[in-house]
C-alpha cells in the first residue's frame, strides 16, 4: 500500500511539472507570435469619442493571450465586407448622434449615417423624426446614397406627406439627370410613394420617361403607369399614359415591351372597364413573339399569357403562333412551360384539321410529365392544369399513366391530384387492373372504379 500511494504521488507530481511546462510555453509562443499591441494615450481618448462597439479593451499582461480572439473577430469583420456594424445595438441619444453625422460635410460619415439609420428602420426601429434631415441628403451625385435616400422617404412618405412635398423639386430634377439610372431610380421611388400630393407631380415626369431615350428609362416607367393606375385611375385615362403604354409593344427593346404587356395585364386585371384597353392585333402578336427570345422568362411568362386571349383570324395564323411558342415547351422555368402549353392549346381551338391537332397534342406530354418530377408544390400546380387540359384532350397522356401513380412520400394534396387526373381519363380495363395493383390501400380503390366501371378483380 505504502509503494502504490508513493507510485501515485510520483506521477502527481509529474503532471504538475508538465502542466507548468505546457503554461510556460503557451506564455513563450504568445509573446513570440502574438505581441500585444500598444496605443499611445491620444488615441484611446479618440477611440473612446468615437465609441465604437468593435473596438476590444486592452487587456492586462496576465490576459494576453486572448488577442487570437479579437483577430478572429477582425476576420469576421472583413469577411462581412463591414456593414454589419451598422445592424449593432447602440447607446441611448443614437438619434441625435445620427442627426449630427447626417449634417457631417463628409460624404463618407454621412452616408454611414444615412446606412445606420436604414439598418435601424429595417429591424423596427422608429427612425420617422430624421426625415427632414435625411431629405437634405437627397441633392446628392452619389448614386448609392440617393438609393438609400430614396428606400427611407418610401418607408416613411405615408406618415410624413407634408415633409415628403419638400423632396418633389429634387425628384423632378432627377428625372432629367444625365444619368439614365437616376432617371429611372427617381420615377420608380415617386411611384412606390403612394402619396396623392406627389401622384399629381409624378404625370409630367413619367410622360417624358416613357418617351425617353433609354430603354432602362422607359421600361421603368411602363411599369410606374401600372402602379399609377393602382392609385388614380382616372387621372391615368385622362392623362393617355394606357395609350403610350400600347405604344411601347412596338418598341424596339424586349424587356420595353414585356414591362409594357405586364402594365398592361395589371391594369386590365384591375379594372373591368379597361378591358377593351388591352386588344391585340395581328401585327402586335408577332412583334410580341419575336420578343420572346430576348426577354427574362418572367417576361416571357406574361407575352405568352397575353398571346393567350388572343383569337387567330385563321388557321394559319394558330398555326404560326403554336410553332413559335412550341420551343418555350423545353425551358427550364415551368411558369414558361405552363404558359406556353395554356397559349397552345387555346390556339387549337381555331384549328379543324385533326391530324395537326394530334400532332401538337402529342408534343405537349413530355413537358407536362417533366412536371410531374419536381418539388410538390410545382407538381400539384401541374396537376391542375393537366386536368383542365385532360377535359379537353382525353387522349394527351394515354400512354403515361405510371406517372399519376402514387408515392409513398407525395403529400395528401398530390395524391388527391392525382386520382382526380386518372378519374378524369377514360382509362382501359388493362389500365384499371394496373392501376388497382398500384394502389396501397383498398378505400381508395372505389374513388376509381366509381368511374370507370365494373371492378376487374375480385374484393
Amino acid at each position: 500500500r505504502g509503494r502504490t500511494n508513493f507510485s501515485l504521488t510520483h506521477t502527481h507530481q509529474r503532471l504538475v511539472l508538465w502542466r507548468f511546462f505546457i503554461f510556460y510555453l503557451i506564455v513563450w509562443a504568445n509573446f513570440k507570435y502574438f505581441p500585444k499591441k500598444t496605443k499611445s494615450t491620444d488615441n484611446i481618448i479618440s477611440s473612446a469619442g468615437q465609441n465604437n462597439p468593435y473596438e476590444q479593451p486592452q487587456l492586462g499582461d496576465e490576459f494576453a493571450s486572448t488577442t487570437d480572439f479579437s483577430l478572429i473577430a477582425s476576420n469576421i469583420r472583413q469577411m462581412t465586407g463591414g456593414d454589419t456594424k451598422f445592424f449593432t445595438s447602440h447607446k441611448k441619444g443614437e438619434i441625435a448622434e445620427w442627426r449630427v453625422e447626417i449634417g457631417n460635410p463628409d460624404k463618407d460619415k454621412k452616408k454611414d449615417a444615412v446606412k445606420k439609420v436604414i439598418a435601424a428602420m429595417t429591424v423596427g426601429k422608429d427612425v420617422s423624426m430624421l426625415f427632414a434631415d435625411v431629405v437634405n441628403c437627397m441633392q446628392t451625385a452619389d448614386v448609392e446614397l440617393k438609393k438609400l435616400v430614396y428606400l427611407y422617404l418610401i418607408n416613411y412618405a405615408k406618415n410624413k406627406p407634408d415633409l415628403a412635398i419638400l423632396a418633389v423639386n429634387t425628384f423632378v430634377k432627377d428625372t432629367q439627370d444625365a444619368n439614365p439610372l437616376i432617371r429611372a431610380l427617381a420615377v420608380r421611388t415617386m411611384g412606390c410613394i403612394r402619396v396623392d400630393k406627389i401622384t399629381e407631380y409624378l404625370c409630367d415626369p413619367l410622360q417624358c420617361a416613357l418617351a425617353d431615350e433609354d430603354p432602362y428609362v422607359r421600361k421603368t416607367a411602363a411599369i410606374c403607369v401600372a402602379k399609377l393606375f393602382d392609385i388614380n385611375p382616372e387621372l391615368v385615362q385622362d392623362r393617355g399614359f394606357l395609350r403610350q403604354l400600347q405604344e411601347l409593344l412596338a418598341d424596339s427593346n424586349p424587356m420595353v415591351v414585356a414591362n409594357a404587356v405586364a402594365a398592361l395585364a395589371e391594369v386590365q386585371s384591375t379594372s373591368f372597364s379597361t378591358a377593351r384597353n388591352f386588344t391585340l392585333e395581328s401585327s402586335t402578336v408577332h412583334k410580341l413573339l419575336a420578343a420572346l427570345n430576348e426577354c427574362t422568362e418572367w417576361g416571357q411568362v406574361f407575352i405568352l399569357d397575353s398571346i393567350s386571349s388572343h383569337s387567330p383570324q385563321n388557321e394559319s395564323q394558330a398555326e404560326r403562333i403554336i410553332e413559335r411558342a412550341t420551343p418555350r415547351l423545353q425551358h427550364a422555368n415551368c411558369a414558361v412551360v405552363l404558359s406556353a402549353i395554356k397559349l397552345i392549346v387555346s390556339q387549337l381551338e381555331g384549328i379543324q384539321r385533326s391530324d395537326v391537332v394530334s400532332q401538337v397534342v402529342r408534343k405537349l406530354a413530355p413537358p407536362l410529365v417533366t412536371l410531374l418530377s419536381a418539388e410538390p408544390e410545382i407538381q400539384f400546380v401541374a396537376l391542375r392544369n393537366i386536368n383542365l387540359v385532360i377535359q379537353r384532350y382525353p387522349e394527351i397522356l394515354q400512354e403515361e399513366i405510371k406517372v399519376f401513380f402514387c408515392k409513398y412520400n407525395d403529400p395528401a394534396y398530390v395524391k388527391q391530384e392525382k386520382l382526380e387526373a386518372m378519374v378524369e381519363r377514360n382509362v382501359s380495363s388493362l389500365d384499371i387492373f394496373t392501376i388497382i395493383i398500384s394502389l396501397k390501400y383498398d378505400k381508395i380503390r372505389p374513388q376509381i372504379l366509381d368511374k370507370c366501371g365494373d371492378d376487374p378483380l375480385p374484393r
